[in-house]
């Protein structure tokens, strides 16, 4: 079966606090976009990879993937939307025989065990969206004044690379933007297809602030990666 990863680095650096787009920031000396487009190509060397990115910056995405120079990989444009950027790299496939990896291009720290996982359970059982146990308390906001304590034992926090069998996930954005598509699994539920959860990984971090980066420089240390120029 086909194995294709779309990769969603569509975003800004104002979390970060800089100018640029924090996808293109570096760790241990090369881009967040380049650890991510490596695992992937360390978990499987025949995927086939769509990178969706800001227009402005098609230049330096390009580089990026020319420092790949064997592997299959496509560019893309965004759109206004995590939907319509998603839906603007799955119209690229040309097939339904195929895995689809969804993921974000700042989650640097994915692992070819957690990639691996999830195409072995969406191969069986059609999607494979990772999740950990929240460990913190939840509490839901009714008001400015009311919140409600939520049972964290049923919480589950999601992650990427949110995986589907092509033939569950493309006709499933074959509708219009709502409101409630959030992530990929809601756009493929609201289709009335199953959803299945598959345990994620801590370590699995979504880069968004000064911090983030912080950590993620050392778990790469913790893995033995060492700084590369670029």
């Amino acid at each position: 079966m086909n194995k294709i990863a779309v990769i969603v680095a569509g975003g800004s650096g104002q979390r970060m606090g800089v100018s640029t787009p924090k996808q293109f920031l570096l760790l241990k000396g090369k881009p967040l976009l380049w650890h991510t487009i490596h695992a992937f190509i360390e978990a499987f060397s025949d995927i086939q990879l769509v990178i969706v990115l800001p227009k402005d910056h098609y230049t330096i995405g390009q580089e990026i993937v020319d420092s790949f120079p064997t592997a299959k990989i496509h560019l893309t444009t965004g759109g206004a939307t995590r939907f319509q950027s998603v839906k603007n790299g799955l119209q690229l496939l040309d097939t339904t025989n195929a895995i689809v990896f969804v993921h974000d291009g700042v989650r640097c720290l994915l692992t070819t065990d957690l990639i691996k996982r999830c195409f072995e359970q969406a191969s069986t059982k059609g999607s494979a969206i990772p999740a950990v146990a929240a460990t913190d308390s939840i509490r839901i906001a009714v008001s400015d004044e009311e919140s409600l304590v939520a049972d964290r034992t049923q919480i589950r926090i999601i992650q990427t690379p949110q995986t589907f069998k092509a033939e569950l996930l493309l006709p499933a954005f074959d509708v219009e933007y709502q409101n409630v598509f959030t992530d990929e699994a809601t756009v493929v539920e609201a289709s009335g297809k199953k959803i299945c959860l598959i345990e994620g990984e801590y370590n699995n971090l979504k880069i968004t602030r000064p911090i983030d980066l912080m950590v993620a420089d050392m778990i790469l240390t913790e893995r033995g990666v060492v700084t590369h120029k670029y």
